[in-house]
């Protein structure tokens, strides 16, 4: 049985970044919960030529790949820094390059960063609208972090790490319950309780 393949995308420009440092603690926090194929992508990733494509035949190499990854992947973990009040023009930019069906019932944990706590909307306000669009499953529980989350780069607001748990034992439930829904009849009663249970990245 192959692992389920969850790949995060996070509009930060520059690494470290507490943008990415909050998909890290997500997929953490997943990996801790369930053996899954976890891959972590951000705008440093897709390179610098993906503003200027303005069709998929035109996007450069690296950012082609991050889509068909997006594309392929059972799950996703979105997050992007907050910028006048909403997620950043590239990374709406790439996902306009995704295939409206493609994502239809896939699970999406939704996260953000930003200076402050008034920022904490864009989630609800921004992001949950644009995957609803693609008829994803958006988890209930989405993350939002501000700069006094993080000490030197790591999340350590225990609110904000609870959240960050919520997150993740949500989407791997769903997942799971995937699995054995879709798991052979003969196989289902012995696998079910061990095939989802084993922590890896």
């Amino acid at each position: 049985m192959s692992l389920p393949r969850i790949v995060g995308f996070t509009a930060n420009l520059q690494r470290p970044s507490k943008t990415r440092a909050l998909a890290e603690a997500v997929a953490e926090s997943i990996g801790s919960r369930a053996r899954a194929d976890i891959r972590l992508f951000d705008m440093v990733d897709a390179g610098t030529g993906l503003g200027a494509a303005w069709s998929r035949d035109l996007l450069p190499l690296p950012a082609r790949r991050i889509v068909e990854a997006i594309e392929a992947a059972d799950a996703l973990i979105v997050g992007s820094p907050v910028y006048k009040g909403a997620y950043t023009g590239l990374f709406k930019h790439l996902f306009d390059f995704v295939d409206p069906n493609a994502l239809a019932g896939k699970p999406v944990i939704l996260s953000a960063t930003g200076g402050g706590a008034r920022h904490a909307l864009v989630v609800e306000h921004s992001l949950r609208p644009l995957f609803g669009f693609f008829n994803a499953l958006t988890i209930p529980t989405a993350v939002y972090a501000s700069d006094a989350d993080f000490r030197d780069g790591v999340l350590v607001d225990d609110g904000v790490r609870a959240r960050v748990a919520d997150a993740a034992g949500q989407l791997v439930a769903i997942l799971g319950a995937r699995a054995q829904i879709h798991a052979p009849a003969a196989l289902a009663g012995s696998q079910a309780s061990g095939a989802f249970a084993t922590a890896g990245r």
